[in-house]
């Protein structure tokens, strides 16, 4: 059963997306938030698995809620999926960079709403990866070139093997595709993702991917080609 935890300020869409969970097999409302300070109260109470996250409110943003949420949480921390009313936003870039796991437009069907929360609650944190690849491009503050030896700043604790997966992820490509490339299982992509993630203190995958960029390591333009 997947507890979600539903944030967002207009009624009639918080009741919506709870009538929508609550008649959905698997799913279970942990509770509803009108704006940012209650989410943050209520997730600390109930704890659910996952946060559909509005992300422009009054107050207390979206932002600053998944910032506050992910910092106060205890193991195992909630997956953020960010609902926004369009894709290059740089509200929605902003959360992406404090940890949530991914965003999905308001407008999308009730079909992939459901696969959404499934997808980032088993850990599938990149959803709709391209999209949020062109996000992360748009908004990104840095696009300096990596440094011809060694990682860029910022990234010395990782191994080589950790540096080029990343690389491979910041561009946008699937475990099985990086292991395809890098001619490894995609187990061992994925152990390697993980141990990337702890050792920069990384809540979700498209905050690497957000890293990836801002460091230098990956430029706007680059593609997994």
């Amino acid at each position: 059963m997947i507890r979600v935890l539903v944030v967002d300020d207009q009624f009639l869409v918080r009741s919506g997306l709870v009538a929508l969970l609550r008649a959905a097999p698997g799913m279970e409302v942990a509770g509803e938030a009108a704006d940012g300070a209650e989410a943050v109260a209520v997730a600390a109470r109930t704890r659910p698995d996952v946060i559909l996250m509005d992300i422009r409110m009054p107050g207390m943003t979206g932002i600053e809620a998944t910032e506050r949420i992910l910092a106060e949480a205890t193991d195992p921390a909630p997956r953020v999926l960010v609902l926004t009313t369009f894709d290059l936003d740089e509200y929605v870039y902003g959360a992406l960079r404090v940890g949530a796991s991914g965003f999905l437009l308001k407008d999308a069907g009730p079909d992939r709403l459901l696969a959404a929360v499934t997808a980032v609650h088993g850990g599938d944190a990149l959803f709709a990866p391209a999209v949020t690849r062109r996000l992360v491009e748009a908004y990104t503050s840095r696009a300096a070139a990596p440094p011809e030896t060694g990682p860029p700043p910022g990234l010395e604790a990782l191994t080589g093997r950790e540096v080029e997966v990343l690389t491979l992820v910041g561009r946008g490509l699937t475990n099985a595709e990086a292991a395809d490339r890098l001619f490894i299982s995609e187990a061992t992509v994925k152990t390697h993702l993980n141990r990337t993630m702890a050792k920069l203190g990384l809540a979700s995958r498209a905050q690497a991917v957000v890293l990836a960029y801002e460091t230098g390591l990956v430029t706007p333009g680059a593609s997994g080609g």
